[in-house]
């Protein structure tokens, strides 16, 4: 039993970051109709704001610290990093603490600003050309913000960590009677997306922004003949798509060290979740997000991996394949989504 409770807490994180990153795919294709193959690179860009903010955090200058000294007697020379210079010792000790949930505040506007670079830029020339041509001219973007990202930070993994009062585990089996100890920052990261998942559909749901977009979604013409710039609404969207797949990233960042490739490894997995969930379907993403999280962590047991070898490598794509043979538009999709 706490075998049982420890993978579906796996799955739940698991699938909070498949759903995250699905949802802003789904955004995107759902308003434009553009199937965009550059999202995973918006959710490494977001870890990589925790670790320029970190550094930034950290820079740092010398001076003199007469309460430590060296064999002959003279002072030592300690960095001091500027932020506790500015905000005081505590403060600014803190702020380098709490780098990661901090970055949140950069990361918006400037996931922001990336999406809108990207929409008006690029994507908007090929809202009428074929998805192939949209999967390569996105796929090959991907390439090139992957290889920035590499430049400046290097081809290693970068290790970001939690605020420390975040650090350590806790007994989630307490309720059960049971020791089941786990990361409290996983714990975090899912109810994190919670609230974004949740904050997105309120946006949609209960807006008048959000309202247009959903009938513009539904049926974009009609929308723009009662006189309603639909075209900046979708912008819009777009960088709140490249925001959500951001936050993603930056809450995923003390979870798994950020490096130049995440972006891909993430990619196909939440392409795979927006099949599954139906194209189209913000339900759908969700949906399929945390059930292919889940069974990826409960394939993971080594009582099942003793059965089938190799399924926890390959449990999402059996899926997938089980689900687009017998319902090709998804568990939540649209009547004739990707079924002609």
């Amino acid at each position: 039993m706490d075998a049982i409770i420890l993978q579906l807490f796996n799955g739940l994180e698991k699938g909070s970051a498949y759903a995250l990153i699905a949802l802003g795919l789904t955004l995107i294709f759902g308003t434009l109709g553009v199937v965009n193959f550059a999202h995973g690179a918006l959710f490494m860009i977001g870890a990589f704001c925790a670790v320029t903010l970190s550094r930034i955090f950290q820079i740092s200058f010398l001076t003199e610290d007469p309460t430590q000294t060296d064999f002959l007697g003279n002072p030592l020379q300690v960095e001091t990093p500027y932020v506790e210079k500015w905000f005081g010792a505590d403060a600014g000790a803190w702020m380098i603490d709490y780098s990661v949930p901090l970055s949140i505040l950069l990361t918006i506007p400037v996931m922001l600003l990336v999406g809108y670079v990207m929409e008006r830029g690029l994507i908007k020339h090929f809202y009428k050309r074929p998805h192939a041509d949209q999967i390569l001219v996105t796929f090959g973007l991907a390439i090139v913000l992957q290889e920035v990202v590499r430049y400046f930070y290097g081809a290693n993994p970068i290790q970001t960590t939690s605020p420390s009062d975040y650090s350590g585990t806790v007994n989630i089996g307490a309720m059960f009677g049971m020791q089941i100890f786990y990361p409290v920052w996983r714990l975090v990261y899912f109810f994190f997306s919670a609230i974004v998942i949740g904050g997105v559909f309120a946006f949609l749901q209960f807006t008048t922004f959000g309202m247009v977009v959903r009938a513009g979604m539904a049926d974009r013409e009609t929308v723009g003949l009662l006189g309603i710039d639909i075209d900046k609404r979708f912008t819009l969207m777009f960088g709140i798509a490249a925001s959500v797949a951001g936050l993603a990233g930056v809450m995923y960042a003390p979870i798994l060290s950020p490096n130049y490739h995440m972006g891909m490894d993430f990619l196909v997995l939440s392409f795979v979740v927006v099949v599954v969930g139906g194209m189209g379907s913000l339900p759908g993403a969700v949906a399929a997000g945390f059930l292919l999280g889940i069974l990826q962590s409960f394939a993971s047991l080594n009582e099942v991996k003793a059965i089938i070898p190799g399924i926890d490598q390959i449990i999402i794509y059996v899926v997938a394949i089980v689900i687009l043979l017998t319902r090709p538009r998804g568990l939540l999709g649209r009547r004739g989504v990707m079924e002609e």
